[in-house]
């Protein structure tokens, strides 16, 4: 009886063990995705507050490193459906794989760049097109490597590594420019990925039953289309919306950008008319309309494209009002911003623990709700005087919110179809995400340039201290919008035109209420496109993927 028992307790220790085994590894299987992920999101910010330092660096003006991450966004946003379907082909593992491998000759190739053009072939290209196949293959693996009640978690920590990433990027990126140099970013992106090649050795991945087929036309239709769509709200500040901007090339007196938008949808219907059409001739789409048409999936996607949209709009404005309202340093700026972080990681991984039966509708709604209430916060914290100490109770509702939806959306879209299908939502889920992000922060730029333009303006002309010819010059060179420059930039530069110290003094204090309206404007725009989000949540399920059967494609 006692060898029994012994050898009981024996059986029950190696169980025990092998099941910590097995946690041990899922947890490292995790890290890694999530690390990757981090890298991906890393590149889209961390350069932003070293674009002068960039292009002094290679003999460039800012406009060309600018357009180096235009184009890092505008591949990514219009390869990633492509990105997607080539992880179903090939294999997940493989092409998260070969993805690292592109991405780290990029980043390399980067560090190294000697001039504009090797950057754009390094960064805006190779780590582009790294990313089309990583972040796929991501959504992918985590769906094959983590049972259904594990999802949610993995999921919400892979979602906030991301958005941590775009947070820190300003610091990362602001300390190694200042002591050493922004080429160790790129260096240490190459250490990271050879790391992540050897860490990802542990994934398991589901064979597929099939090789899917790859739909060219398909490919080249919805990419031009993406890419036409995306480049459009990119140059949107440059360009102009809808009338061009002074200066600015105009077709049939309408901005390129409406043009741009105009083709981009048409093309996009174009071929969604084609994948109808290849479906019912019984061969295999590049998307199916059919996935499109699940309202599980189409209402998770739609949601992850007004979060991104939403968190990017933030992400532009508040370091705008830290950094040049309030003259903060890069690094200072995002330590600023370390609340938001901190409670979008806790949001992420803690909801799916403390609530892990809870309807991912409720949480979403929840998730959009305190963005909301985050922004109105912030708003009312905006006025000429206010000091850096206004963000930080915003910061941390707002990342509560976001990380509320990291922890539902992702395994709200995966849990949607088979496992084997994962690869191909994860470039919808990317492909919608990229979207959200180029549209909110073009369009809480405009809005943040037109509404400090109009109130600058509207300011002057009703002072009666500023001479009127002062208002009519005014008038002419602000057509195109008012720059969102600093005080000290903006007093310069009057004193430069010549302007009398005590008109200048009050077309100052303008400015500075203008800068405010500015903010104001482009954040109630963010808080009116998140309650507009509430009517997109009814597709939600109302209960938790795997404890329910999954509903049918309709």
């Amino acid at each position: 009886m006692a060898n029994e028992t012994g050898a009981g307790h024996g059986a029950a220790g190696t169980g025990n063990g092998a099941a910590g085994a097995a946690a041990a590894g899922a947890g490292l299987i995790l890290f890694t995705l999530a690390t990757g992920q981090f890298l991906m999101a890393l590149d889209s910010s961390v350069m932003n507050v070293s674009i002068a330092t960039v292009a002094d660096d290679l003999g460039t003006t800012v406009t060309g490193v600018q357009t180096a991450i235009t184009l890092y966004t505008l591949v990514m946003a219009s390869l990633m459906i492509l990105g997607g379907k080539i992880g179903a082909i090939m294999g997940r593992k493989r092409a998260f794989s070969l993805g690292c491998i592109i991405y780290g000759c990029g980043s390399l190739t980067t560090a190294l760049a000697p001039n504009l053009t090797v950057l754009l072939i390094g960064w805006s290209f190779l780590e582009g097109i790294g990313a089309v196949l990583i972040m796929p293959a991501i959504v992918g693996l985590v769906a094959a490597n983590f049972p259904p009640a594990g999802r949610p978690r993995a999921y919400g920590l892979i979602a906030a590594a991301a958005a941590i990433a775009i947070a820190v990027g300003p610091v990362i990126g602001g300390f190694m420019t200042t002591y050493f140099s922004w080429r160790y970013v790129f260096a240490g992106e190459v250490v990271i990925v050879l790391a992540i090649l050897v860490l990802a050795r542990r994934a398991e991945e589901e064979p597929a039953a099939r090789r899917p087929h790859l739909d060219l036309v398909g490919v080249v239709v919805s990419s031009a289309g993406l890419a036409l769509l995306v480049l459009g709200v990119l140059k949107s500040s440059t360009w102009g919306w809808v009338l061009p901007k002074a200066g600015a090339t105009s077709l049939l007196g309408l901005s390129l950008t409406i043009w741009f938008i105009l083709d981009g949808l048409f093309l996009l219907w174009l071929f969604l008319r084609w994948q109808r059409r290849l479906e019912r001739a019984g061969k295999e789409p590049l998307v199916a309309p059919s996935l499109l048409a699940h309202r599980q999936l189409s209402g998770g996607l739609v949601t992850f494209l007004f979060q991104f949209l939403i968190q990017a709009g933030v992400f532009f404005t508040v370091p705008l009002f830290l950094s040049v309202v309030l003259g903060l340093s890069p690094m200072e700026t995002g330590l600023r911003l370390v609340p938001l972080s901190l409670a979008l990681l806790l949001a992420a991984t803690g909801v799916p623990r403390v609530a892990a039966q809870a309807s991912p509708r409720r949480i979403v709604r929840i998730g959009l709700l305190a963005l909301v209430a985050g922004i109105l916060l912030l708003i009312a914290g905006l006025e000429v005087g206010a000091d850096s100490s206004i963000v930080f109770a915003p910061m941390i509702v707002i990342g509560f919110g976001i990380g509320a939806l990291a922890s539902q959306l992702g395994n709200v879209t995966v849990s949607a179809v088979p496992t084997e299908q994962s690869s191909e939502v994860g470039g919808l889920q990317n492909t919608a995400s990229q979207l959200g992000a180029s549209l909110g922060t073009a369009l809480a730029g405009s809005v943040l340039i037109a509404a400090l333009t109009a109130s600058f303006l509207t300011g002057i002309d009703q002072n009666p201290n500023v001479p009127q010819e002062l208002k009519d010059q005014a008038n002419v060179n602000l057509a195109a919008g008012a720059p969102f420059i600093s005080n000290a930039e903006a007093q310069a530069a009057m004193k430069q035109a010549g302007v009398p110290d005590d008109v200048a003094g009050e077309a100052l204090g303008q400015y500075e209420t203008s800068q405010i309206d500015g903010l104001r404007a482009a954040l109630a725009v963010l808080a009116v496109i998140g309650v507009i989000a509430l009517f997109f949540t009814g597709r939600i399920p109302e209960q938790q993927p795997g404890s329910a059967p999954t509903p049918a494609l309709e």
